[in-house]
């Protein structure tokens, strides 16, 4: 370990993509940084392959333009797409992946000559909202990631709430309605089956296939598969009143799940990410309002809902924070 570190490699792996870069051991947006396919089609080995030339590029390029040398490289932070052991460094299952005890943090840690430390990625998505974004300087700060899936986090004076077995911030799978839609984890009326971006996308296609006339069909010529939660933000914006509903019933059922986790933990700060969130206020305007309706008061005022500061790097930066945190003992 360097006695004067200077940078920690930040890689994220997603299901789709994985982004790599080195963020100043200070605290900064990253430098160098590789965004590439995932391609898990390919397997697990040349996944990690592929993200170990990616992170040597990352570093040959900082280290050209910014001076340095791999001994001031502290370690590489790791996050996830799916629950792991952390104290085993091993992916428990990634169906996005399609791993299943797949060792990451051992194969990338010697791909790379490099100590790491691996987490769940919206875990490290949060950190990165935490340490340098829209939650930096929060006691209590929650994080909800909307994509393929709703993840999240859960931070509370500095350290990530892993819970008994590594399986804390599933906050996709709060139950908002016991006997509403089928989720893919198999329970019915998951956040997730409502709010995440394939279902937002399925909801506008169920009312469109129901009758309701709509701009997205004309976005998608037609092809009612190729609606998705962008396709939907895409209508707000051209003012399509039933894209606007889709939206706002979206933010409905957001509210409900975060009115929820405002009663529970009482955060000083809720921070969301994903693509719907450039919806802007035709998101939080309405999902503010359900809030209010149903959380407690004082735990509603005491609480700003605010959209992720880094939607490109967080998962990068909290990777990276994840490491110092754990190796070095503070942020």
């Amino acid at each position: 370990m360097p006695e004067d570190p200077r940078w920690i490699v930040g890689l994220d792996i997603g299901g789709t993509n994985m982004v790599v870069g080195l963020v100043p051991f200070a605290g900064g947006e990253p430098l160098g940084v590789r965004k590439l396919l995932t391609l898990p089609e390919a397997g697990g080995e040349e996944v990690i392959r592929r993200a170990v030339e990616a992170a040597e590029e990352s570093m040959e390029e900082v280290f050209r333009t910014e001076g340095g040398t791999r001994d001031q490289v502290a370690g590489i932070g790791i996050g996830a797409p799916g629950p792991l052991n952390r104290e085993t460094g091993v992916l428990v299952e990634a169906p996005n992946l399609g791993w299943r005890d797949f060792p990451l943090r051992s194969l990338v840690s010697g791909g790379v000559r490099l100590p790491a430390a691996v987490d769940n990625d919206a875990n490290c998505a949060t950190y990165g909202e935490y340490w340098m974004g829209a939650g930096r300087g929060s006691a209590t700060l929650v994080g909800l990631t909307l994509g393929t899936g709703i993840g999240g986090g859960f931070v509370v004076n500095g350290e990530i709430h892993h819970g008994a077995s590594d399986a804390a911030g599933e906050f996709g799978h709060i139950t908002i309605d016991s006997t509403g839609r089928k989720c893919k984890c198999g329970n019915y009326g998951c956040l997730e089956a409502y709010a995440s971006g394939p279902n937002i996308a399925a909801r506008a296609v169920e009312g469109i296939e129901a009758g309701v006339e709509s701009v997205l069909v004309e976005l998608v010529d037609g092809d009612l598969k190729k609606i998705t939660a962008a396709t939907v933000y895409e209508g707000v914006i051209l003012g399509d009143p039933y894209a606007h509903e889709v939206m706002k019933e979206t933010a409905k059922f957001l509210g409900v799940g975060v009115a929820n986790l405002i009663n529970a933990l009482n955060p000083d700060v809720i921070v969301i990410a994903g693509g719907v969130t450039r919806a802007g206020d035709h998101l939080f305007v309405p999902l503010r309002k359900e809030v209010r309706r149903r959380a407690f008061r004082s735990a509603v005022e005491a609480c700003r809902i605010v959209p992720a500061a880094l939607p490109e790097t967080a998962g990068v930066i909290g990777a990276a924070g994840i490491f110092k945190k754990e190796v070095f003992g503070f942020i």
